[in-house]
């Protein structure tokens, strides 16, 4: 299945959930939130959002500063 991954394509297995995507990505969840097609995903649905084809996921990382 493919998707686009912070505009970038790539493929991965039918059904895999946003939380396996991070784990494969090796991607800590801790100061990041996902957007998918424009829509901001809570992170308590991570585990049980499940990716479909095309769809455009961005990864958005909070930097600290002062």
């Amino acid at each position: 299945m493919n998707i686009i991954l912070n505009n970038e394509s790539d493929e991965v297995h039918d059904g895999i959930t946003i939380k396996e995507l991070l784990d494969d990505k090796n991607i800590h969840t801790q100061y990041i939130a996902i957007e998918i097609n424009k829509k901001i995903i809570p992170k308590s649905s991570y585990y049980k959002h499940a990716l479909k084809e095309g769809d455009k996921i961005e990864i958005i990382t909070a930097i600290g500063g002062g």
